[in-house]
C-alpha cells in the first residue's frame, strides 16, 4: 500500500483515514506542521456520536506540542471540528522538545 501524501496547510480532515492510524498519523502531521511553521491546526473528524472526537481528542491531550484545543467555530465546523494550538513563542513558550518533560 503507497503512503498517502497528506498536505500540510493545518488542516486535516480524518474522514479518509482508518481511525487505528490516527494516533501516529496525528504525532507525525503536529511534527510536519511545526517544522512548517504552523502553529494553529483544525483537526476535522465529523460530528457522529462523537467517538472519533473524545479519540482525537484524547491523543491531542497527550500530545507535549498541544497547547491547547476546542470546538471549531460553528463557521468552520462547530463541534465536528478540533482547533488546535500547537506551543510556540506567540504563547509565551518556546517549542519544547517531548524529551524536555
Amino acid at each position: 500500500m503507497e503512503p498517502v501524501i497528506v498536505p500540510i496547510n493545518g488542516v486535516l480532515d480524518l474522514h479518509t483515514f482508518n481511525p487505528n492510524d490516527l494516533p501516529e498519523l496525528l504525532e507525525e502531521y503536529i511534527d510536519a506542521c511545526m517544522e512548517a511553521g504552523i502553529d494553529s491546526l483544525r483537526i476535522i473528524h465529523g460530528k457522529g456520536i462523537g467517538v472519533q472526537r473524545k479519540r482525537v481528542r484524547s491523543i491531542l491531550g497527550k500530545n507535549p506540542f498541544v497547547f491547547s484545543f476546542s470546538d471549531a467555530p460553528e463557521a468552520s465546523g462547530g463541534w465536528g471540528a478540533t482547533i488546535v494550538t500547537l506551543r510556540g513563542r506567540e504563547n509565551g513558550r518556546e517549542k519544547e522538545d517531548p524529551g524536555d518533560r
